[in-house]
């Protein structure tokens, strides 16, 4: 894939920042008494492999004026080596705007986690197209990559016209896009053909499209993967079934990607990967993983998946790098990676966990 040269930013990342809330010792939420709060969003996720691992990020949000929490989100960033902009929004008194919340029980063993969304109030539904100077940022600054999430294209009216004109200004600087469908039925509810339109038009200028099963079926009306009892190794051939469905309808896109889970405990899962680029087909098998916390894993793969496009490797190893980059996420508290170097996730993929002296 040909990015674009001389952009200030490897990727930018249009996102709703906001805290995570997690029990300690994998305690559930409604017997515990200690708390570790986080900042959190699924697209500042995507970006921290890049970021890291050196490359430039910047997050385009919005922010409680005078809000600690606020504080605290742009400290967070910065520590991650991104940039950030976006505007100040008044609170409006104790009952107005703040940054959302997501209490989050990773779950142990066999007893499976349990997440509540707190997100009334959310800021972030006040993302608007006018307090951004879209020309700068991918005219004059650049970018080679724009990623956006469903997430955010479903909050409200407005975000779902702020991912359209986004998305429109990436195109037309020549930034490649890439679409993270992350269908939620909560968000979709009344508004399920207007969002069907805008999710399709995005996805119609999108060079990068992923999603599972459920996204392509319920964002996008793309018939899905045979849903038999058979085990997801087995199922491969379905999901490329249903990529080649995707591929039909959305032919200017030229990679397809969706993850493949099996939970044998909250501990221990099988974790794979399909990636088709230009019609080329690459699988990773579900492998054993071992996991400390699952949330963030997905965009973990996707994450390395972006980097490995930044850097110009082939094909084959955009999903080994995108496979061990979700892998790593899964065994730390944060839902994002911090990876050392590359060659820690390198050593992942590579099934070495042997002491590095």
């Amino acid at each position: 894939m040909e990015l674009k040269k001389d952009a200030k930013y490897a990727m930018v990342v249009p996102s709703s920042m906001g805290i995570r809330i997690t029990p300690v010792n994998g305690q559930p939420v409604h017997n515990s008494d200690l708390f570790k709060m986080q900042v959190t969003s699924a697209e500042s996720n995507v970006g921290s492999i890049s970021s890291y691992l050196g490359l430039p990020v910047k997050v385009l949000t919005t922010f409680v004026k005078g809000s600690p929490v606020a504080r605290m989100i742009r400290d967070n960033l910065a520590g991650r080596h991104m940039d950030y902009e976006g505007p100040e929004v008044d609170q409006g008194g104790p009952w107005g705007y703040r940054h959302q919340i997501n209490i989050a029980d990773r779950g142990y063993g066999s007893r499976g986690p349990r997440v509540q969304n707190d997100r009334a109030g959310e800021v972030g539904r006040t993302l608007n197209v006018k307090d951004f100077n879209l020309d700068r940022i991918f005219g004059e600054e650049g970018a080679q990559i724009l990623h956006m999430s469903g997430l955010i294209a479903a909050l409200s009216p407005d975000t779902g016209q702020f991912c359209l004109e986004v998305a429109r200004a990436a195109r037309k600087y020549g930034t490649r896009i890439s679409f993270d469908l992350n269908y939620r039925a909560s968000f979709w509810k009344g508004r399920e053909k207007d969002l069907h339109d805008i999710f399709a038009e995005i996805g119609s200028v999108s060079d990068v499209l992923i999603g599972n099963e459920e996204d392509f079926q319920l964002c996008l009306g793309i018939e899905g993967p045979d849903a038999g009892g058979k085990a997801l190794s087995s199922k491969i051939d379905g999901f490329k079934g249903m990529i080649n469905r995707a591929r039909k309808t959305f032919p200017g896109t030229s990679v397809f990607a969706t993850t493949l889970r099996e939970v044998v405990s909250t501990n221990h899962h099988l974790w794979g990967a399909i990636v088709s680029e230009q019609g080329n087909w690459h699988v990773v098998e579900p492998r054993d993983i071992y996991v400390y916390d699952r949330i963030g894993g997905g965009d973990g793969f996707v994450a390395g998946m972006l980097y490995a496009i930044l850097k110009g490797w082939e094909p084959e190893k955009w999903i080994q790098f995108g496979w061990a980059s979700g892998a790593l996420v899964t065994t730390l508290e944060t839902d994002y990676a911090q990876p050392a170097d590359e060659e820690q996730i390198w050593s992942i993929w590579e099934g070495n966990a042997r002491v590095r002296r």
